[in-house]
C-alpha cells in the first residue's frame, strides 16, 4: 500500500527547517505570536488580524522529530489551507493522525539521569516510546463535518517489517511515519495528510490553561501503582475535573472493558472539551495554551496550518463532530500470547466508505440497516424500574426492531434521550429516532459495546411513556 508523497517544494522546506536547528528561538517567538493573534482573528472573524497574518505566518513545520526524505514522503504535503487572505480556510479535507504519548524511562534510548535512582518509573518528557492514545482525525470542509476515529492501543495488526504487533508498537519501533503506514493499512489505505504526537506530560497543563473541563465520571475510580507513581482517586458524579484529574479519568483502565471503557471515556472528555472551548470565549486563554502545546508537541503540521484547523473547528457544528471506534473484538483467553482487540476487516471496509470515502465493494452498499437486523441496546439513565422500559421496547418491534434487549443502565442522568450510533450508523440511528418520536443522535463509541445502536434514555422518555402506553394498546 502506498500512501502519496509529499512534493519535492515542501520536502525543502522541510529540510530547510530542520537545517535552522536552535537558532530560531526568536523567530519561533515571533511565530507564536502571530499564531495568536490568528486565533483571535479567527474567533472575532477580524480582517485586520487577517490581513497581518498572511504576510507574517510561516510555513515552518513545528517539529521536534527528525524524519528522513522517505519518512516524510509518507504523509501527503499538499497545501490544505488558502493563500493570502484566505490562509485561516482550509481548502481540502484533511486527515490528521494524532498520538498521545505516556512515555516511561525504559521506553526511550537515553533516559534523563534523574530518573535512575527512582523506586517508581515516572514518565518522561519524550516522544518515543509506545502510544498511549490514537485517533485518525478528519476535517472535512465539503461535508463541514470533523470525524474522530479511535484506535485501540491493542489492535492487533501487521507493522511492516516488525511483524504482527499491538499497533502501539509502531511508534516505538519506527516513530510518525511507521505509525502512519501501520495505521494506512490497517484502514484501507486511507491517506494520512499530517501527523501530531502530544506528550502526555503536557496534557495537564493544556487543560488547565483551557479552564479545566465539566465532566460525568460514570463511577468511583481509585487505582493505585506504586511502580510508576500513578495514583487514581475520583468520585462518581457531574464535576469540574482540573488536568490532573482529567488525567486520572483518561488513564482508568481497570474495569471489565480495559482500554475501550478508557476510549469511550476519552471521547465524552474530547466531546466536552469541544463543547466548551471552541468558541471566541477561549481566545483569552491562547497565549497560555501555546505555551504548553510548543514544548510538548511534535507535529508536521505548520502555524497556518494548525489556524485552519481551529478555525474550521470553531466553526463546525456540534452535532457534525462524529466520535468512531475501529471495529472489532476482544481477544478471548488462550486465543493469542497476550490480550488483543482482534479489527473486523469487513465492517472497517464499510465503517472508512461511509466516513473517510473510500471506495469498497462492502462499502458501496446502503448504509441503513434493515430494523430487524440491528442490535438494539436499552441503557436507563433515569433511575427507572426496568417494567417502565417495556412500552419502549415494545414500540421498537412494532417499528421492526426484533433484537432489542436492556444493557447496563448509562451512569449520567440525562434530559435527552442519546440515541447513539455504536458503530458509525447514523442513518439507522436517525431512522430510530424518528420512528420513537424524541431523543438526539449521537455518532460516537460511548454506548453498549455488544450493540449496533444505544438508547440511552433520558427524562424526555418519561413525557413520551403515556404516548407509548396508550399507542401499544391492542
Amino acid at each position: 500500500m502506498t500512501i502519496q508523497r509529499t512534493s519535492s517544494e515542501e520536502n525543502q522546506s522541510a529540510k530547510a527547517s530542520k537545517s535552522r536547528g536552535k537558532n530560531s528561538q526568536s523567530s519561533k517567538s515571533g511565530r507564536w505570536l502571530w499564531f495568536w493573534v490568528g486565533m483571535s482573528g479567527i474567533a472575532m472573524v477580524s480582517a485586520t488580524a487577517g490581513a497581518l497574518l498572511a504576510v507574517s505566518l510561516t510555513s515552518t513545520p513545528l517539529q521536534q522529530a527528525q524524519l528522513s526524505p522517505q519518512e516524510e514522503a509518507v504523509f501527503d504535503g499538499d497545501r490544505i489551507s488558502g493563500g493570502g487572505l484566505r490562509f485561516s480556510e482550509l481548502t481540502r479535507p484533511v486527515n490528521i493522525l494524532v498520538m498521545g504519548m505516556s512515555v516511561l524511562p525504559p521506553d526511550v534510548k537515553s533516559p534523563p539521569v534523574e530518573t535512575q535512582n527512582l523506586r517508581y518509573l515516572p514518565q518522561v518528557n519524550s516522544f518515543d516510546g509506545l502510544a498511549d492514545v490514537m485517533l485518525l482525525i478528519k476535517f472535512d470542509p465539503e461535508t463541514k463535518k470533523m470525524i474522530m476515529l479511535s484506535i485501540p492501543r491493542d489492535t492487533r495488526t501487521e507493522i511492516e517489517g516488525y511483524g504482527v504487533k499491538k499497533i502501539n508498537a509502531a511508534n516505538l519501533e519506527g516513530g510518525p511515519a511507521l505509525t502512519a503506514k501501520t495505521v494506512s493499512n490497517l484502514l484501507g489505505g486511507v491517506g494520512i495528510d499530517r501527523y501530531v504526537r502530544i506528550n502526555v506530560l503536557g496534557v495537564a497543563k493544556l487543560i488547565d490553561a483551557l479552564g479545566g473541563v465539566t465532566v460525568y465520571v460514570p463511577k468511583d475510580m481509585k487505582y493505585h501503582d506504586h511502580s510508576q507513581h500513578l495514583y487514581i482517586n475520583l468520585k462518581a458524579g457531574k464535576q469540574h475535573l482540573k488536568g490532573e484529574q482529567v488525567l486520572q479519568l483518561l488513564r482508568f483502565r481497570h474495569d471489565e472493558l480495559g482500554d475501550i471503557g478508557r476510549i469511550q471515556r476519552q471521547q465524552m472528555v474530547m466531546r466536552a472539551l469541544m463543547e466548551q472551548t471552541l468558541n471566541p470565549a477561549t481566545v483569552a486563554q491562547m497565549p497560555k495554551v501555546l505555551d504548553v502545546v510548543k514544548e510538548h508537541i511534535d507535529t508536521n503540521l505548520t502555524v497556518e496550518e494548525l489556524v485552519a484547523l481551529v478555525g474550521f473547528g470553531v466553526r463546525t457544528n456540534r452535532s457534525n463532530m462524529q466520535m468512531l471506534m475501529v471495529p472489532g473484538r476482544f481477544s478471548e483467553k488462550g486465543e493469542y500470547d497476550a490480550s488483543y482487540w482482534l479489527p473486523n476487516r469487513d465492517n472497517i471496509a464499510k465503517l472508512m466508505a461511509q466516513h473517510f470515502g473510500l471506495e469498497s465493494i462492502q462499502g458501496q452498499e446502503q448504509q441503513t440497516t434493515e430494523p430487524g437486523s440491528l442490535r438494539v441496546a436499552i441503557q436507563d439513565s433515569t433511575g427507572s424500574d426496568r417494567s417502565q422500559l417495556r412500552p419502549l421496547i415494545r414500540s421498537l418491534e412494532r417499528a421492526g426492531y426484533r433484537n432489542v434487549y436492556v444493557a447496563k443502565a448509562w451512569g449520567e442522568p440525562l434530559e435527552v434521550t442519546h440515541i447513539v450510533a455504536q458503530q458509525g450508523d447514523g442513518n439507522s440511528a436517525e431512522l430510530i429516532r424518528q420512528s420513537l418520536g424524541f431523543g438526539e443522535v449521537r455518532v460516537e463509541s460511548t454506548g453498549n459495546l455488544g450493540s449496533d445502536i444505544s438508547i440511552q434514555v433520558g427524562k424526555d422518555w418519561l413525557q413520551q411513556q403515556t404516548i407509548l402506553e396508550n399507542s401499544a394498546q391492542p
